[in-house]
């Protein structure tokens, strides 16, 4: 590993290990190197206060460490903190989803509106079903209605 990005990892455990421990929460902490960027593995029995509703305080986390990162560094670093596999787990379920969608596409010949979703999770819908080449995808909506419809694709119509 670089010296760059080692610099990176320490200055985010850092960070991470600051706010966990001014909140009381007794955790570990598990780094992954990905293909995008870096994962942040926290285990805890309080997973509960640190994801919070849907995973509201999970996506706050990673918003307020990255802008301290991005704050530290002048740039735009690609990494994820994710709490005991939650975020894993969400997305598994959103591709699970996305191809029981696409069946049922591909079953009836009628389109499919999926609920609203993030950005990151629309991506992940999109990525999944590109496998798919008798469906497409379209995201629908403005701002927090957004949301995926799955459609039969016509050759040749």
């Amino acid at each position: 590993m670089e010296d760059v990005q080692k610099q990176h990892i320490d200055f985010i455990k850092e960070v991470i290990n600051n706010l966990l421990n001014y909140i009381g929460i007794k955790y570990s902490l598990e780094v992954h190197e990905s293909g995008e960027g870096f994962g942040f593995i926290i285990r805890t029995d309080d997973s509960s206060l640190l994801i919070g509703e849907s995973g509201k305080n999970l996506l706050a986390l990673n918003y307020l460490v990255k802008r301290i990162t991005e704050r530290k560094f002048d740039k735009d670093i690609h990494f994820l903190i994710d709490v005991n596999d939650y975020h894993k787990k969400h997305i598994d379920e959103i591709k699970d989803i996305a191809r029981m969608h696409a069946q049922r596409v591909r079953y009836f010949k009628k389109e499919i509106e999926m609920p609203a979703m993030n950005a990151y999770e629309r991506r992940i819908v999109h990525s999944i079903l590109q496998e798919y080449p008798d469906i497409k995808t379209e995201s629908t909506g403005i701002g927090l209605d957004r949301r995926v419809v799955i459609k039969p694709f016509n050759i040749g119509a």
